[in-house]
């Protein structure tokens, strides 16, 4: 892949310090010229609002909530009153699929923001499609959800799903030449069997060999496993310098932590799936490593503006990896709905204009710049590789895939 320039751009945007509104709660039009005779348009979520995955969801829903607070209070949209619709989907496919056709059955809902899981992307995606309904997931990486089984010959399976994210294609190879620049060629590889953890998987192995480095061992485990002594002992016997783990921090903390008692001493690294604080909280330690979307949010100009009003608004939850994302994209959405909302008589009409409105959206977000190509990819290469320092997660490098 080419490297492409990225430049990040600050963009101002309006504080919110409005109360803390519940899980799928109606958001109030609060000023800007609102009023109770506005229609109405609802904006969804779908996202793991309960369970292991939770901290990750919560921070999507509300970053979600302050977007459209934001939206209602500067009259982004006149003549419309927008509000919150949010579905947990437990991070499971069948969940995510009856919360799907829910919203596809509100007729105010005119697009999704979500979801955070890959393997739940798949049921969602095609339900929401078929009712003409915008979907941009601030999370989901896996790069067939955009290009289709045949990676080689792609082809965007739904022309109504978007994502502000970057791709396993992208992050894989960016955490194999990572490690290969710090001088470890020998990796065992280890992923859940979900979809999100074997594409990573599978786009790091490519990377890694083709960049010279070996995979000592290939194993995987099951997505509910808690006790992992089986592989590690068979990846310890390969005498790998390195693990790289698809999947997510439930079960890459105790992995982590196992490894290093059965006496692999050697980081474990992963994708963005655990870059979390609750996967130091389940037992990853110093040395581990992991890779997420963009840079820091902390360290962006253009970030600073949802940083300080995601703190003034009264969650109690934080943003998580993809707070800063989910707000960007259902911004993405609002921004699509001042053109398919201007002339339409109901929110349900303007859902397949929404979709078509949204290959044009172009804007500077919180995350850098916001806008999408012709598979509905967000235009973004940028990634980060965090390493556990002292107990917490501390960037090491910040670029784009050479």
């Amino acid at each position: 892949m080419n490297k492409h320039s990225f430049k990040l751009v600050g963009v101002a945007l309006v504080a919110a310090s409005l109360a803390f509104t519940g899980c799928g709660s109606r958001t109030e039009a609060t000023s800007g010229g609102t009023s109770s005779t506005n229609k109405v348009a609802k904006i969804g979520v779908i996202a793991p609002l309960s369970g292991d995955l939770s901290a990750m969801g919560l921070g999507i829903r509300n970053s979600v909530d302050l977007a459209i607070r934001q939206a209602n209070e500067s009259n982004a949209i006149p003549g419309w009153t927008l509000e919150l619709a949010a579905e947990d989907d437990q991070a499971t496919p069948d969940v995510g699929k009856n919360a799907a056709t829910k919203l596809a059955s509100d007729d105010e809902v005119v697009g999704v923001v979500g979801t955070l899981n890959s393997s739940v992307a798949q049921s969602v995606i095609p339900v929401l499609d078929a009712a003409h309904i915008v979907q941009v997931s601030p999370a989901n990486t896996n790069p067939t959800l955009t290009k289709g089984a045949d990676l080689a010959n792609p082809k965007r399976p739904n022309a109504n799903y978007f994502r502000t994210c970057t791709t396993d294609s992208v992050q894989g190879p960016f955490a194999a030449q990572y490690l290969l620049g710090a001088g470890i060629k020998n990796v065992a590889t280890i992923h859940d069997k979900k979809a999100y953890g074997q594409g990573l998987v599978e786009a790091f192995t490519e990377a890694f060999k083709a960049g010279g480095g070996t995979i000592t061992d290939a194993e995987t485990i099951n997505p509910d496993d808690k006790d992992f002594n089986t592989v590690v002992t068979k990846v310890a016997q390969t005498k790998p310098d390195a693990v790289y783990y698809g999947g997510e921090y439930p079960q890459a903390g105790p992995l982590s932590q196992q490894m290093k008692a059965a006496g692999l001493k050697v980081p474990l690294m992963g994708g963005d799936g655990i870059y979390s604080d609750e996967f130091i909280k389940l037992g990853g330690t110093d040395g581990d490593l992991a890779t997420s979307v963009g840079a820091p949010v902390e360290s962006l100009d253009s970030a600073k503006a949802f940083v300080t009003a995601y703190n003034a608004a009264g969650f109690t939850d934080g943003y998580s990896a993809y707070g800063a994302y989910a707000f960007d994209a259902a911004n993405a959405i609002i921004n699509a709905l001042k053109t398919s909302l201007a002339s339409a008589s109901d929110a349900k009409s303007a859902r397949e204009a929404t979709i078509t409105a949204m290959s044009s959206v172009s804007f500077d977000g919180a995350t850098g710049k916001v806008a999408f190509d012709e598979f509905g990819d967000s235009v973004s290469r940028v990634l980060t590789v965090y390493k556990v320092t002292g107990g917490k997660w501390a960037a090491e490098k910040t670029g784009e895939l050479k």
